[in-house]
């Protein structure tokens, strides 16, 4: 809080008022305060390139899809900030009960598919869209779940230490790496985060969409798995038949993609493996336990 008070005070000076710490998420810690009069969000993180596809998605903005216009991304001594425009809510997605989650969770999946109908080769230059036939295909990305990652150091090493979810992470990459070969190589956006407190609800209609850092380059269809993977962890939603839901979001569009069934099983694995390796590094042993026994119902 000192490091975040003197920083927006020596960068904002007297135009800046009320800093207050927020929840915070992995790899930033947020603030509110009011600049010129205005509510904004302040984050303070070393990965500049979540903060960047921040930025790059604010510009989509739609009043069906609202996402928080992000003015200002810079340095720190310590590492980058960003600021961005606040959003209001009264409840996170996560929080809405059955009867809410049945009106709100519609709208979300129909924004997101009108997201995949704009211009996406505008952010190129942000990494969130590649330039035709450049960087690895939609099935490497998936693959690269079993590589080192920078984020998270020593991940394989922790989760050798638990030698039965070692073994379902491993035949989990074996099955995903037979799915994946199969995956064509579509060029839309993933959120990969909709859950973890990144949705804002008010009077069931969506107020904001954010925190887009670790979005994806690839098929729209894994924000589906998405929910299917972690509808379970949620009791207030286990009344909700999130399937029909699914079923009836793609009847109004002329049907399901093709292969449907076997890109999503493709994608819950996906899910489960990047955090059966999450929760290793985080050593939340419980919830890696978990994660792993929900791959090995997949495979």
């Amino acid at each position: 809080m000192d490091f975040a008070n003197r920083f927006v005070m020596e960068h904002f000076g007297s135009r800046a008022e009320h800093l207050a710490p927020l929840a915070s998420g992995a790899w930033s810690k947020a603030y509110s305060f009011t600049l010129d009069g205005h509510e904004m969000i302040i984050r303070f993180g070393a990965y500049v390139e979540d903060f960047e596809k921040d930025r790059a998605m604010g510009t989509f903005s739609t009043a069906a899809l609202p996402i928080p216009k992000v003015l200002e991304v810079g340095k720190t001594e310590n590492g980058f900030f960003a600021v961005s425009e606040r959003v209001r809510g009264e409840k996170h997605l996560d929080e809405l009960d059955k009867s809410e989650m049945r009106v709100v969770l519609p709208q979300l999946f129909d924004a997101l598919y009108e997201l995949q109908t704009q211009d996406l080769t505008r952010t190129q230059e942000v990494g969130l869209w590649r330039p035709e036939g450049t960087g690895p295909s939609w099935g490497a990305e998936l693959l690269s779940v079993a590589e080192p990652r920078e984020r998270l150091a020593g991940w394989r090493e922790r989760l050798d230490t638990s030698p039965r979810e070692a073994s379902i992470f491993d035949a989990g990459v074996a099955k995903l790496r037979i799915l994946a070969s199969q995956l064509p190589d579509i060029r839309g956006i993933v959120h990969n985060d909709l859950l973890n407190r990144n949705v804002l609800v008010n009077n069931g209609k969506l107020t904001g969409v954010f925190d887009w850092g670790n979005a994806l380059y690839g098929d729209p269809l894994y924000d589906h798995a998405w929910f299917l993977y972690w509808w379970p962890w949620y009791p207030q939603w286990q009344g909700i038949d999130l399937q029909a839901m699914l079923d009836q979001h793609w009847d109004k569009r002329g049907g399901q993609p093709t292969q449907m069934k076997e890109h999503l099983l493709c994608y819950l694995i996906h899910i489960g493996l990047d955090h059966i390796a999450y929760c290793a590094f985080r050593e939340r042993t419980e919830d890696m336990k978990r994660n792993a026994e929900q791959v090995l119902s997949y495979i």
